[in-house]
């Protein structure tokens, strides 16, 4: 089972963007990478390549190591460990390692 998927929330835990909030935008489990809203900016140099286009600076997130990431629980608002558990109906679901709530 996955510790983060996408559209959680956040906590980046080591790096220059350390203590900043976000949602995930996509997650690459077989990298082990993740890419976060708004951390992790670099800048792309890029040229017009058909006409039309517009070349210049632009800006975008790049990937993370999954390790520099915390997920937040969404009952307790904490960054927080997951455990997962399997319920009744044999679906796995994560658990909150503080309030043990279903994320």
């Amino acid at each position: 089972m996955e510790r983060i998927k996408k559209g959680d929330a956040v906590l980046v835990i080591a790096g220059k963007d350390k203590g900043k909030r976000s949602t995930v935008i996509e997650v690459h489990p077989s990298d082990n990478t993740i890419l976060v809203k708004d951390v992790a900016m670099i800048t792309r140099h890029t040229k017009p390549r058909k006409q039309g286009d517009q070349g210049g600076i632009k800006h975008k997130e790049s990937f993370l190591p999954l390790c520099k990431v915390m997920p937040i629980c969404s009952s307790c608002n904490k960054p927080c460990r997951v455990n997962s558990k399997k319920l009744d109906d044999s679906r796995h679901v994560r658990l909150c390692n503080l309030c043990k709530e279903i994320f």
